[in-house]
């Protein structure tokens, strides 16, 4: 097998984001979420020089949303977006509201104000003219997709938005979303210990010519072996230390999945972590379609890491060796799974 440099920059492949008339991207995104929330503290500086390496690499889809930190996010990555504007392409998202005076507050907005509203803050913020790809984080199927991506398109046909995308919804609701627009890219997890995308969602994506972009490909940290105990592992403010795979027993029986991992990353001279994104990365040529995975990270080395996984081709033996992982994971992906595709499935 060859190894894995994963300290030089490996410049990724391209491929191009919902179809041969969009913009040519870096086959492996980038994930911005967790420099403003939801992993503890961060190190701006590193923050900033990871961004910085994420160029370096190839890594031209920065990925981020109006929840992230209540907005911070999308203002955190404003400089860089303003240096680095015709090297990027920009991704964010509408949908989740959240409320200063109520911190708890989650609620799903799908209704054409609310989109507007939405977009107009986010543009603001990040301050730029045009977004690039523009998401509807989640479903409310109570608003018709007529509704809802139809206000979407009107921002596509002002020039404020360039391409339209959906995170987590089913595969004949990307059919209907993609009859009244077309559907440029679909976000849902996906990685080796989440697969309810393989339900429905994949074919639609193949048959329509879109582009898989795997959220968590990485199931939130869990795939790089590096946690077993949320309680003694995970520092406060770190939110992985409520979710269902993480805690008690649920985390040492999945801690247990990841020992055919580790035998094949150190068969490649690899990292458990460079194993589990290549698994992401090659279900373009198992399903016939375009993936690129947006892991995120807020340091250098992980970003090169990361990004030299692109580089690794697994055996269909080794496919065999990790197919049945999925299906022995104890937990579900959230404790309140009411806002993900899997619940709409029939």
């Amino acid at each position: 097998m060859t190894g894995v440099n994963q300290t030089s920059v490996t410049r990724i492949d391209t491929v191009r984001l919902g179809g041969q008339d969009g913009p040519e991207i870096g086959v492996q995104g980038f994930g911005a979420m967790g420099i403003s929330e939801f992993y503890g503290e961060t190190d701006e500086a590193a923050a900033r020089d990871t961004l910085d390496a994420a160029l370096e690499a190839g890594v031209t889809l920065i990925d981020t949303a109006d929840i992230y930190g209540s907005g911070a996010n999308e203002e955190f990555l404003a400089p860089f977006l303003a240096a680095h504007r015709d090297e990027v392409t920009l991704a964010t998202k509408f949908a989740i509201e959240r409320r200063a005076d109520d911190p708890a507050h989650r609620a799903v907005r799908n209704d054409p104000a609310y989109i507007r509203k939405a977009a107009e803050d986010s543009l603001r913020r990040l301050g730029v003219e045009t977004i690039d790809l523009y998401y509807m984080h989640r479903r409310d199927p109570e608003i018709p997709f007529a509704e809802s991506v139809g206000a979407m398109a009107e921002l596509v046909e002002e020039g404020k938005v360039r391409y339209l995308g959906l995170s987590e919804v089913t595969g004949p609701e990307l059919r209907e979303a993609h009859a009244v627009h077309p559907i440029a890219a679909l976000q849902s997890e996906w990685s080796l210990f989440s697969r309810d995308v393989e339900r429905s969602a994949v074919a639609a994506v193949a048959e329509l010519g879109v582009t898989f972009v795997p959220y968590s490909p990485l199931g939130r940290g869990f795939l790089t072996g590096a946690f077993a105990d949320a309680a003694k592992d995970l520092s406060g403010g770190d939110f992985r230390q409520y979710q269902p795979r993480f805690t008690g027993e649920n985390a040492e029986r999945n801690a247990a999945l990841l020992e055919p991992v580790r035998r094949i990353a150190a068969a490649h001279g690899a990292t458990p972590a460079q194993i589990a994104l290549a698994w992401v990365q090659q279900r373009a040529t198992v399903h016939g379609l375009t993936v690129v995975p947006i892991p995120g990270t807020r340091k250098r080395s992980r970003l090169t890491e990361n990004a030299a996984a692109t580089r690794i081709t697994l055996t269909g033996a080794e496919l065999a060796e990790l197919e049945p992982i999925a299906g022995l994971v104890a937990g579900d992906r959230y404790p309140d799974m009411r806002f993900t595709s899997v619940t709409r499935e029939v």
